[in-house]
Parts: C-alpha cells; sequence; structure tokens
C-alpha cells in the first residue's frame, strides 16, 4: 500500500537482508501493543475478528464476479461464503462492529479524498 502511495512512502521500505517491510511491521507492531495496553483484549479480537469477516466477505464477492478459468469454485459456494461471513460478523458485539464500521468508513473517506 505505500508502493502505492496509500500509506506514507516510508512505509515501503524492505529489508536488505531479510526482504521484508521493516519499518511497515515495526509500526504495527507498535499499533498492536498500544491498543493492548490501552483497550480490553476482548474488544480488540473482536474488531479484527470483524475486520476480516468484512475482508472475507470482499473476497467473496470478488470470487463470485471471476468469469470462466479465472474461476476455481462455483458462484453458489461464493455466496454462501459470503453470505456465511457476514452472519458470522453480525454476531459479534455491537461495540467491535460499530467501531470496526467507523474506522473502515474514515479509510474509505480517506482514500476517496486522496485518489480525487
Amino acid at each position: 500500500m505505500a508502493r502505492e502511495r496509500d500509506l506514507p512512502g516510508w512505509l515501503a521500505a524492505v529489508h536488505p537482508r531479510y526482504a521484508v517491510p521493516h519499518r511497515a511491521e515495526l509500526l504495527l507492531g507498535g499499533i498492536v501493543v498500544a491498543v493492548v495496553i490501552v483497550s480490553d483484549v476482548r474488544g480488540a479480537i473482536g474488531f479484527s475478528s470483524f475486520a476480516i469477516l468484512v475482508y472475507y466477505t470482499i473476497a467473496n464477492a470478488s470470487a463470485f464476479t471471476l468469469d470462466g478459468p479465472q474461476r476455481r469454485w462455483l458462484r453458489p459456494l461464493s455466496l454462501l461464503g459470503g453470505i456465511g461471513c457476514l452472519v458470522l460478523a453480525l454476531t459479534l458485539p455491537a461495540v467491535s462492529i460499530l467501531t470496526c464500521l467507523a474506522i473502515l468508513a474514515v479509510g474509505v473517506t480517506i482514500r476517496t479524498m486522496h485518489r480525487s
């Protein structure tokens, strides 16, 4: 994402020996530590679970749109997977859902403004 300028460019630095985005990993590790220190871990787990399920819902929707040789599974399976992810996501605590939706909305807004 940093290479595409969706995040600050300095996060795109790749470690010369280990070939990993070391600055991004350190920043993310710091954010995770801060979240664990200042919040209830159960809330962080709920938030993370909701975000992952939204990601998988998008992946299933993308798989549903594939045609021909690009598609590995039948469309009904992608549809079932997407619905399953949404159902699971909606069973999480409301605070986790609302917090994640708010952060996603901020991210989408910033990206839209950045791309305009």
